[in-house]
């Protein structure tokens, strides 16, 4: 491994157009959004001549390899390929006394590099992938239900100090350092990618933007008010305590994928934003939600959102919207309801008194919604591991309801379709253990021009079909202005 100090690029989308513009897989995790405590690094990267890329679909019972322009098979699950990738690393990390928090060290190296992405995998794992872990599925999607890829060609950014790296692995590494360090010199004079201004009047819905998500419904408007009524059933007999009832939005453009994500990035930052070039599918994401992170030395944190309320324009209907939504009894039930999910989910994994909730239901505000936030966290158990970690907690408890299993079901009943990508995890594995994922939301998923975009909500007892049906709606249409130049 290889890793160069560089100056950071004056423009992040302008660096990814320059260093992997040509390349068929490439990612960027970007913290569009960067603050303290959310995020703060961005890695932009793709397979080089060692990258690899896993394919895979829940039930063939095999993973598809593609490496050095060759294709092979190996058995097992997504999740068992990728920890017998990142064994060597985590059975080091096991052997160092977690309580001492001595950090594992990457077999590539990477010790004293203050970010976690040094060696390992980008990619995401789509919602159907619960049907490994438990669950069974009675939808199939019609992307794959996991792809990751091994990139070992990086520029890494932090947004909290200015600081800016070149990591390369492998065949070629020097080779490509200097080509990466040349292209970043020639071009940091050069103007940046074209970005494309906000839509006038935003933060807020543009005033017939509900009605334009609404026309593009899978299930009806109508359908999607019956769906909720439903659910309100289902919790009335007892069978859940909360629903998370999603639907999605099917539209088309034939835009550059990445000129739309730029455009997204802009209208609606977010500190797990990410774009994913796989091929032909794209992923364009602006999630504020954390899913899950563990750290080299086994800290873990999950941060789930329950709770969403639209931006304004004037000042003081803005700050009046974020104190109702933190004062709301119905948002704050939902809320604390999927805290304690997640904090049982972690107990399988964690110690279970290192499980604690530093903040509990705190307001974030993004570019058209406040969300409420809790964050949960724990040291993983000597004998545990990430991959541990993930099993243990996906789907994410936000994107289900509570309890999980049975809820599974009851959504699987109701949604006609696949979530697919959406309500499924994004970001990195590196080989240390560390680990970095958000949750799929604020998302389009774009192949050959097709678009999909998912939205949904918590439904609870005394849920408002109407109020729901409003929610989901505006989530969607924090996605859709970015289809429109």
């Amino acid at each position: 491994m290889i890793v160069e100090r560089v100056p950071p690029p004056g423009d992040v989308g302008s660096a990814f157009a320059w260093l992997f513009g040509e390349s068929r897989w490439a990612c960027w995790l970007d913290s569009a959004r960067a603050e303290p405590g959310l995020a703060r690094f961005s890695y932009l990267g793709s397979p080089g001549a060692d990258g690899e890329v896993l394919t895979y679909a829940v039930g063939q019972g095999q993973v598809v390899v593609t490496a050095g322009g060759r294709e092979h098979r190996e058995d097992g699950t997504i999740l068992e390929a990728l920890r017998r990738r990142l064994a060597p690393a985590t059975e080091r990390g096991r052997s160092c006394p977690r309580s001492g928090h001595e950090r594992p060290q990457s077999p590539g190296g990477g010790e004293g590099l203050p970010f976690e992405l040094v060696d390992g995998w980008v990619g995401y794992l789509g919602y159907e992938l619960k049907g490994d872990l438990g669950s069974t599925n009675r939808h199939v999607s019609q992307h794959p239900d996991a792809v990751w890829m091994r990139c070992d060609r990086l520029l890494v950014i932090d947004h909290a100090t200015g600081a800016a790296w070149l990591v390369a692995h492998g065949s070629g590494a020097a080779a490509w350092l200097a080509w990466a360090r040349e292209t970043l010199h020639i071009n940091a004079a050069r103007p940046p990618c074209p970005h494309h201004p906000p839509r006038p009047g935003w933060p807020g819905t543009p005033p017939d933007g509900s009605r334009r998500a609404a026309t593009l419904l899978v299930r009806s408007v109508e359908q999607y008010r019956q769906d909720v009524e439903a659910c309100l059933d289902a919790l009335r007999r007892g069978e859940s305590y909360e629903i998370c009832l999603t639907d999605t939005v099917l539209a088309e453009s034939h835009d550059d994928p990445f000129d739309i994500y730029l455009r997204l990035r802009r209208l609606n930052p977010a500190p797990h934003a990410a774009y994913l070039r796989l091929g032909d599918r794209h992923v364009l994401s602006a999630s504020p939600e954390l899913f899950l992170r563990v750290t080299r030395d086994g800290e873990v944190s999950t941060k789930p959102i329950k709770g969403t309320a639209r931006r304004h324009t004037d000042p003081t209907h803005d700050a009046r919207a974020a104190a109702d939504l933190a004062a709301d009894a119905k948002t704050r039930a939902e809320n604390l309801m999927i805290a304690d999910l997640l904090r049982n989910d972690l107990s399988r994994v964690c110690d279970p008194a290192t499980i604690h909730v530093p903040r509990l239901m705190h307001v974030e505000s993004y570019a058209t919604v406040h969300q409420l936030v809790t964050t949960v966290r724990g040291r993983l158990a000597e004998d545990r591991t990430a991959i541990d970690a993930v099993e243990a907690c996906f789907p994410g408890g936000s994107m289900t309801g509570a309890p999980k299993h049975r809820t599974m079901q009851i959504i699987d009943e109701l949604e006609a379709r696949a979530r697919g990508i959406y309500s499924g995890a994004l970001g990195f594995i590196d080989r240390s253990g560390a680990v970095d994922l958000s949750v799929v939301i604020r998302t389009a998923v774009m192949h050959h021009g097709q678009v999909e975009i998912g939205a949904g909500g918590a439904i609870v007892l005394d849920s408002d079909p109407q109020a729901e049906t409003d929610e989901m709606l505006l989530k969607a249409d924090a996605v859709l202005p970015a289809l429109r130049p």
